[in-house]
């Protein structure tokens, strides 16, 4: 029973990590004349505001003293952390400059890798339907490459600096708040570093901005923090595979964000390829389905 309530906790966890990714990019668009460096900062600094309070709130103080006294397990969280770090700020850049598109293609990737890095590194064993998915997915960037003469950048660096991210976290035995707590810190002597000595921009100094715009910049704490919460929490309670699965969300949802209300242009490049993911996760999607069922009568 406490298996099935912690598995349960997982799928809300994953759904609403995923959910409020999907829908990120609609806040990084308020702030999109700043320059993407400077909102990776404040998605730093204010992080390691707003999780210092939570942790403070939720007396784990001591969990992270705890960590700090393994260097293991600090040197695991700084490989995690820069991970974290360059898809915070590769994300911002991406959908800021019109490429919200390939931030979805890189998420709709991201499950089948995680598929791959689960079979490689936890030996979660992959059954016929899922290598097929696979193959449906290395077959459509390989045709982009070859047809199109372009390989997918910032989608395939999104979702392999994610996925290796992920599957970190859920090796390391640490708990998602005090874990990603660290990461924060761990990345703040950079940003503030940053913040002191890159030239002075139009927003650079609090005391001249909008109550507004320092508002939304503050919030970059609280949209960044609270779907990491969610995923870690969800990557501690069910399967990576299945993790993969939910992932499913974002990517959607960042989709109609880019085709639908921010114009972007959905090229014929772009058809062939997201065409074969689709396709993938389709069969990947019917091949989980029906494992679910088989695995549910023998249950009964």
């Amino acid at each position: 029973m406490g298996q099935e309530n912690a598995e349960q906790k997982g799928y809300l966890f994953a759904s609403l990590a995923f959910l409020m990714w999907g829908l990120a990019p609609i806040y990084f668009k308020q702030i999109d004349f700043i320059d993407a460096m400077e909102i990776l900062v404040h998605r730093v600094i204010w992080s390691v505001v707003f999780i210092a309070v939570i942790v403070g709130l939720l007396k784990q103080w001591h969990k992270v003293q705890h960590i700090i006294k393994k260097p293991k397990l600090l040197l695991m969280l700084c490989i995690s952390a820069c991970l974290l770090g360059f898809n915070w700020g590769l994300f911002i850049w991406a959908v800021n400059n019109e490429h919200m598109l390939d931030t979805s293609l890189g998420y709709y990737i991201n499950p089948l890798l995680n598929v791959l890095l689960g079979m490689i590194f936890l030996a979660e064993r992959l059954r016929k339907w899922q290598l097929v998915a696979v193959g449906f997915a290395v077959v459509g960037v390989v045709i982009q490459v070859v047809s199109f003469g372009s390989f997918p950048v910032i989608a395939f660096a999104l979702a392999s600096s994610f996925s290796v991210y992920g599957l970190i976290r859920k090796k390391v035995p640490v708990e998602s708040l005090p874990g990603l707590l660290l990461e924060a810190v761990i990345l703040l002597p950079l940003a503030l570093a940053y913040w002191y000595f890159s030239a002075p921009t139009a927003t650079s100094d609090f005391s001249e901005n909008s109550v507004l715009i320092n508002t939304l910049l503050i919030s970059a704490g609280v949209v960044t923090t609270l779907p990491l919460l969610c995923f870690t929490a969800a990557a501690k309670r069910i399967p990576y595979s299945t993790l993969g699965f939910f992932q499913y969300i974002g990517p959607s949802l960042m989709f109609v964000l880019a085709v639908v209300f921010y114009g972007e242009e959905f090229s014929s490049q772009r058809v062939v390829t997201f065409a074969f993911i689709w396709s993938a996760l389709a069969l990947f999607s019917w091949d989980s389905y029906q494992f679910s069922r088989k695995v549910r009568k023998q249950q009964n």
